[in-house]
């Protein structure tokens, strides 16, 4: 089969359209036949590099981490998908790979695709939404009349947790550009920041929760507008010794994760604020109850554009110039390169 390679970790490295073994679905697994994929900022953090301390990847490798598609077999024990259902998922670590026409996959980290999206809407929304429904419904516990700024709400997961935060019934901030304000506004947003021309550290207080997706300086300064007892939840880091301990990093990447969060860690507690990082997991439990909200018009994607399979290299430079709104998506199916 077709697949984008990685030959070589670097920054901008370009992906190989080359020839793969095609993959069989072992026990426990579905083989899926992949109609479009979506990108990520995580895709050009492991291409150049940033990761291998914690995703060991060994080149060549095919990244991707989105998928919506059509199973075309099943792996022994499989009770809870048949061939042609079409499904959406993010594949667990170690088992990346959508940058290509067929995955095997834990039928675990799979889902039913909503039905009423297009495959290419569908495949926007694994990662963004597995994040936003950890972070939110798991970690952050957000409940009705709480209140939320979400970082960079015009982003892929921005644009999904303004959305989630308001069906849990908060109240929720948001920073972004104002050329993106009545997008955000659009998706359920109270109160929207120009990042460009106004200080969120200035303008908010008595915050329950942040969810931070940028910069150290971002980070430190959302401190400031949460209230004693907040929680303070990143997922651009540091990672602390908690995301370190279950992982099961070695005892080297255990201590430097410590110091690396170290600083962040001790002026969250002189605020009184929680700080965690948050690295997402594969859940197709998840993505069932997600998929609902999809289907009662609770959540709706937002695409800024869909590639051809063959301009995956543009799609990831576009991706990485961060003008993206919502989620970039590749088409796999259609022009599979050749």
């Amino acid at each position: 089969m077709k697949a984008y390679i990685l030959d070589r970790y670097g920054k901008g490295q370009a992906l190989r359209l080359g020839e793969v073994p095609d993959p069989v679905a072992a026990a426990g697994e579905v083989l899926v036949e992949i109609h479009a994929t979506a990108l990520n900022q995580l895709d050009g953090k492991i291409r150049s590099g940033a990761f291998k301390p914690i995703l060991p990847y060994k080149p060549p490798f095919v990244l991707g981490h989105d998928l919506a598609g059509e199973i075309v077999s099943v792996g022994a024990g499989v009770r809870r998908f048949r061939v042609g259902d079409t499904v959406y998922a993010r594949p667990r670590d170690g088992q990346i790979g959508t940058f290509a026409q067929r995955i095997a996959l834990n039928e675990a980290d799979v889902a039913l695709k909503p039905k009423n999206l297009s495959m290419e809407e569908a495949a926007s929304l694994p990662l963004v939404a597995l994040t936003v429904w950890q972070l939110l419904v798991e970690r952050a516990q957000l409940k009705a009349g709480q209140k939320i700024l979400i970082h960079a709400g015009s982003g892929g997961v921005g644009t999904i947790a303004i959305q989630l935060a308001k069906h849990l019934g908060a109240t929720v901030a948001t920073t972004t550009s104002a050329a993106n304000a009545d997008l955000v506004r659009g998706l359920g947003a109270d109160v929207v920041i120009d990042y460009r021309t106004q200080d969120f550290s200035a303008i908010l207080s008595d915050y329950d929760v942040v969810l931070h997706s940028l910069d150290a300086e971002t980070l430190e300064a959302s401190l400031k507008i949460l209230k004693p007892g907040g929680k303070l939840i990143s997922i651009s880091g540091p990672p602390d010794p908690a995301f370190a301990k279950a992982q099961a990093l070695n005892a080297i990447l255990r201590l430097v994760l410590r110091v690396m969060s170290a600083g962040i860690r001790r002026k969250a507690r002189r605020a009184d604020v929680d700080y965690s990082f948050l690295f997402m997991r594969a859940n197709g439990e998840q993505l069932g109850e997600i998929a609902k909200l999809v289907e009662d018009g609770t959540i709706r994607p937002v695409v800024d554009r869909v590639f051809p399979f063959a301009d995956i290299n543009a799609a990831m430079a576009y991706v990485g110039s961060g003008r993206a709104k919502g989620k970039v998506v590749v088409n796999v199916k259609d022009g599979q390169g050749a």
